[in-house]
């Protein structure tokens, strides 16, 4: 099946990394949404990101804004992804929208399209499930900036088919990007370990050890992270964290996926990250 066209679900933080990404490398894009405030947004991003991204990689295919603003529709109409070559979704992690949203894409796109779906920790398996094409369902954990990422987490699910696997490590190729092929229980691997890391991180704010920008400091200058494990919940969304701990406790009923209070707080006065414009940290 030769991929031109793609459905991205979900305007925010990932999907409007994906549609950069998707742009850079000559694809039609489709961003569906709630709103046109938030679609009007994260076109606004993704435009700057494009311009942005350019800089930072040199390797990047030559692409001018204006161009890209030709090849990305916006919609708040799910149904205008119904012509699309391959579908990646990136709503909330919560099993109810995403329920919802599978059994509509199910009816709506044509039976050879595939479903990628970008989750943190819901099984991909029961996503399949909820459809008639559970075979041509895989995960797709895309990492942020998604267009600076050479690698993703590929997630096959149990009716995960072989050729559903291969159609995805073609459409990778052309993105630059290798699938790092997992099974599917719920965190993989990427969020089973990382939200370890944030969570934990965070009860020591919480508990007074340090502050977080030592936190942070510790796991750049000590063992060489990129991030620290609280600048990257920013990055991702506190109420996203939250939201997939909770998940993860459901699943496997461990403690050690207890979700600390402080999190829970912070999602309650709004302080959500860089996408709020204040989580552990304050952002212009």
């Amino acid at each position: 099946m030769n991929i031109t066209s793609v459905g991205v679900i979900g305007g925010g933080v990932m999907g409007r990394s994906i549609a950069v990404d998707l742009l850079f490398h000559g694809f039609q894009v489709v961003l569906v949404d709630l709103s046109g405030e938030i679609l009007d947004a994260a076109f606004q991003e993704i435009m700057r990101n494009i311009r942005f991204s350019a800089l930072v990689k040199k390797s990047l295919p030559l692409i001018n804004p204006e161009e890209a603003a030709q090849n990305i529709q916006l919609t708040t109409v799910l149904s205008e992804v119904g012509q699309c070559d391959f579908i990646i979704e990136n709503v909330t992690e919560d099993w109810a929208v995403k329920e919802g949203i599978y059994r509509k894409l199910d009816e709506i796109c044509r039976p050879e399209v595939c479903f990628g779906v970008n989750t943190s920790c819901i099984s991909i398996t029961k996503v399949g499930s909820v459809t008639g094409r559970s075979g041509q369902v895989i995960g797709m954990h895309f990492m942020n900036p998604a267009v600076l990422k050479p690698s993703i987490e590929v997630i096959k699910g149990y009716y995960t088919s072989e050729a559903t696997i291969q159609l995805v490590n073609q459409f990778l190729a052309l993105m630059e990007k290798e699938a790092i092929i997992v099974e599917d229980l719920p965190g993989f691997v990427s969020n089973r370990v990382s939200h370890l890391f944030m969570n934990e991180a965070a009860f020591v704010v919480m508990d007074q050890v340090a502050s977080p920008e030592a936190v942070d400091r510790i796991f750049k200058q000590c063992y060489g992270h990129k991030m620290g494990p609280l600048e990257t919940a920013d990055l991702i969304g506190i109420d996203t964290v939250v939201k997939s701990l909770d998940v993860l406790y459901e699943s496997y009923q461990d403690s050690k996926f207890r979700c600390c209070p402080m999190l829970r707080k912070m999602v309650d006065a709004g302080r959500l990250g860089k996408k709020s414009g204040q989580g552990f940290y304050v952002y212009g």
